[in-house]
């Protein structure tokens, strides 16, 4: 079953988070509090969503998302930010039922692209991604700035 989250899913899926941040080699990096989670997802101003996958009245996985914009097609669209499910419990089809609700809601609101990221390492997830036909963006680099030298370039002179 798949669902919207709801205030009483913010300890799973901070839980979630970092069983994803591990699997990552990058738990050491994660900040994230309930406290903060519940205020993106359930604040006064929403900025991000997420969807939970149950089974046997067990939240086992979780989608959570945000809205891009496409200045080319002048349409929303969805960014999947995080997708997990627990080890136990691959090969159910609860990703998939992750995914194909967001593809969902995409279609139903008219947006033009649904899209993520993948470490270039998880050859799992990018079978995965590339069974349902997802094409991956070679043409484009992601580029971040974190830490000191986003402080560093936030203190120059504009």
């Amino acid at each position: 079953m798949i669902r919207r989250a709801t205030p009483d899913d913010v300890p799973v899926i901070n839980e979630l988070v970092r069983e994803l941040a591990e699997y990552e080699k990058a738990l050491h990096e994660v900040k994230l509090t309930e406290e903060q989670l519940r205020e993106v997802l359930f604040g006064e101003s929403p900025s991000v969503f997420a969807h939970v996958a149950e089974s046997d009245g067990e939240v086992v996985g979780f989608a959570l998302w945000f809205l891009s914009f496409s200045t080319w097609t002048g349409t929303q669209g969805i960014y999947l930010e995080d997708l997990y499910v627990r080890p136990t419990r691959r090969g159910g089809g609860h990703g998939k039922a992750l995914l194909a609700e967001l593809g969902r809601i995409c279609v139903e609101r008219g947006y033009a692209r649904f899209e993520w990221s993948v470490l270039d390492w998880n050859e799992p997830a990018i079978n995965f991604y590339k069974s349902m036909g997802a094409e991956p963006c070679d043409d484009w680099i992601r580029y971040r700035l974190s830490g000191e030298a986003l402080q560093q370039f936030a203190g120059q002179p504009r």
